[in-house]
């Protein structure tokens, strides 16, 4: 059985409104059965703490619907980011959807 992916882009910045839009995208893509969730953060700005609670949000949603969830294409000021906030350790991310592809997709 070949696993759903959905790749979700947020854009600009990711912050308590566009955190609310995520969730519900989120919850929308693991209803319709998606087991792999990647949000793409490549039009990702900035993202505040609203932002990154929307992400670990997501990552819960996808965890309880038995899935997995990835990020990718974080710029310099989202790692530094998630560097300070010790979310490293916790998210799963990808330099691109590339190498995505090449280390998650290429395996299943």
């Amino acid at each position: 059985m070949n696993p759903i992916v959905k790749v979700i882009q947020p854009s600009g910045i990711l912050d308590g409104i566009r955190g609310n839009e995520l969730r519900r995208e989120v919850s929308e893509v693991v209803n319709i059965g998606a087991d792999i969730v990647l949000i793409d953060l490549q039009d990702v700005k900035f993202v505040d703490s609203s932002g990154l609670g929307a992400l670990v949000s997501a990552m819960k949603t996808v965890r309880n619907a038995n899935g997995k969830l990835f990020l990718c294409s974080m710029n310099d000021q989202v790692k530094m980011l998630f560097d300070l906030t010790k979310m490293d350790r916790i998210f799963e991310k990808f330099a691109d959807r590339d190498e995505f592809n090449r280390l998650i997709l290429a395996t299943l």
